[in-house]
């Protein structure tokens, strides 16, 4: 993978943008590329990012208040950048500045990623786009704020460094991030562990309400906008609720539904290690990794979860029988 210095070959804008309803590593990752790029290559003449409104506590990066939300005037950069975005619609607004780019890049870590712009950088194996980025850049040239981003783009997709998807390398990098005199702990603290009261109360519910199946291998919960309206919470003060749910001991699999609008919801799969739940996104129009994937579906409540569940009583019924193949064959 090529240096990002080595794309700006009379490059005068870029713009930047990931996906819709941003999370802890699009965000990021979209700030660390920007800062880094107007920090170290002053022919530069604009970097700008597109993001949809982001939850107040990542406003501790450098830049975040110069984040664009809207898409109204008419552009044409000639670099666009996108990241952690794993399909051009997945862009929102900020698609038809993808479109009109002179020249397009796509760097992420998404098995489902279909590859859409002129350059495609795809690394399933990273723990997030996060790291992808750092990979693009010169070590000696990351500040203290460059690495700010990075570092929070890591906790979130890692699930501070939890999740399989952590590797050794991951790790290395972190170490690498902190000796440019990041406070990992506050950026934990503030971006991933700390919730407001609303949101607590949000989870409580959640988890009261949530229920088991697939003998107890499979949980699920779900949120009803007139639920959301009644607590004042926006899609953003959910995130976590789904790790939260994949924590329950003897499940395989967590699901998390909450309604985008009438028999529309926005779903997000975990698991531990046996169900692939990018494959089920996939299949229903999403995408996203082995563990930790997600979709929109429509239909009502039931009829989105029976048809997941079938999905993944399918995976853990096939599971089962390789496993007793293999028995079998040392017996």
């Amino acid at each position: 993978m090529r240096k990002i210095s080595e794309e700006l070959n009379g490059v005068k804008t870029v713009g930047i943008a990931g996906h819709i309803r941003p999370d802890g590593d699009c965000v990021g990752s979209c700030m660390a590329l920007r800062l880094y790029l107007e920090e170290n290559f002053s022919q530069l003449q604009a970097v700008d990012v597109y993001l949809e409104e982001i939850p107040k506590s990542y406003h501790i990066l450098q830049g975040t208040d110069r984040i664009l939300t809207e898409c109204g005037q008419d552009r044409e950069y000639d670099l666009f950048i996108a990241l952690d975005c794993g399909d051009m619609q997945r862009l929102g607004q900020a698609e038809k500045y993808f479109r009109s780019a002179k020249r397009t890049i796509c760097y992420d870590h998404h098995i489902s990623n279909t590859g859409y712009a002129d350059e495609n950088y795809i690394f399933a194996d990273a723990s997030s786009t996060a790291e992808v980025i750092y990979h693009v850049m010169e070590p000696e040239k990351i500040s203290k704020a460059v690495a700010e981003a990075i570092y929070m783009g890591l906790v979130h997709d890692t699930g501070i460094f939890q999740y399989s998807c952590t590797s050794p390398e991951t790790l290395e990098i972190a170490a690498e991030l902190l000796r440019k005199g990041v406070n990992g702990g506050y950026i934990t603290d503030t971006t991933f562990m700390e919730k407001t009261y609303v949101q607590n109360q949000i989870l409580g519910r959640a988890l009261l309400e949530s229920i088991l199946a697939l003998d107890g291998t499979c949980i699920i919960s779900a949120v009803k906008r007139k639920v959301m309206e009644f607590y004042g919470v926006k899609p953003a003060d959910l995130e976590g609720i789904v790790g939260q749910l994949r924590l329950t001991k003897g499940v395989e699999t967590a699901l998390f539904l909450y309604e985008l609008s009438n028999q529309e919801y926005k779903v997000s799969m975990r698991s531990k290690s046996i169900v692939d739940v990018s494959a089920i996104a996939s299949y229903f129009g999403g995408g996203g990794h082995v563990r930790a994937a997600g979709c929109v579906m429509q239909g009502s409540y039931h009829d989105v979860i029976n048809n997941l569940t079938k999905h993944i009583e399918k995976q853990m019924k096939a599971a089962r029988e390789k496993e007793e193949q293999a028995k079998a064959a040392q017996e």
